[in-house]
């Protein structure tokens, strides 16, 4: 019991220190981002073209290099020649959660951040007219992205980056059930607002 109160209390002690020292800071964020992606690996045997893509992500910065980061985005990817037919288009949607890393080089005000996050998406199939005939359902996947933060004046940041997004899910075209992994590297522009 001694020992639970005891870290009990030292929890309390480093949450408040934490606090005091971001008194002045902007710890909540909203960053909208948007660039090319391009897949590493055929989807089912079939070849992507390269494609684009937007995120919308919140930031909270709990400690004073580490935070989380949640959020929605969409890509779309098409396809000359397919499993599921020709000029279709490959779209995945749905949600990322997860932890940033952020630190300054040297004395900068410019920082580099590191995130690694979970997905909860789904991958839409859309024939030319823009109709979806296909749909794999929402399910977990994972993100990996890097950039860099430079501050642009009163709580504004520009943040180019680079991300790796994976998706497996399964779906059935015609009868076949098909595994779909999804792999793609987007290269972003975004900007942050800090409030």
């Amino acid at each position: 019991m001694k020992t639970k109160v005891f870290l009990s209390i030292v929890l309390v002690i480093l949450i408040s220190a934490t606090t005091l020292a971001q008194e002045n800071e902007k710890r909540f964020g909203f960053e909208l981002s948007s660039g090319v992606s391009m897949a590493t690996n055929k989807l089912s045997e079939s070849t992507l073209n390269p494609g684009f893509g937007f995120e919308g992500i919140f930031h909270y910065q709990f400690m004073p290099h580490l935070g989380v980061y949640g959020g929605w985005g969409w890509n779309r990817l098409g396809a000359e020649e397919s499993f599921a037919g020709n000029d279709v288009c490959f779209e995945e949607t749905g949600y990322v959660l997860g932890l940033q890393f952020k630190h300054s080089f040297g004395n900068s005000p410019v920082q580099y951040y590191l995130r690694a996050g979970g997905l909860y998406n789904h991958i839409e199939t859309e024939n030319s007219d823009g109709d979806v005939f296909n749909d794999t359902g929402h399910g977990l996947g994972w993100q990996l992205a890097g950039g860099i933060d430079v501050p642009m004046g009163k709580n504004w940041s520009f943040t180019p980056g680079v991300k790796f997004n994976s998706l497996s899910r399964d779906s059935e075209f015609d009868g076949v059930t098909r595994e779909l992994n999804h792999n793609y590297v987007s290269l972003r522009v975004g900007f942050l607002k800090r409030f």
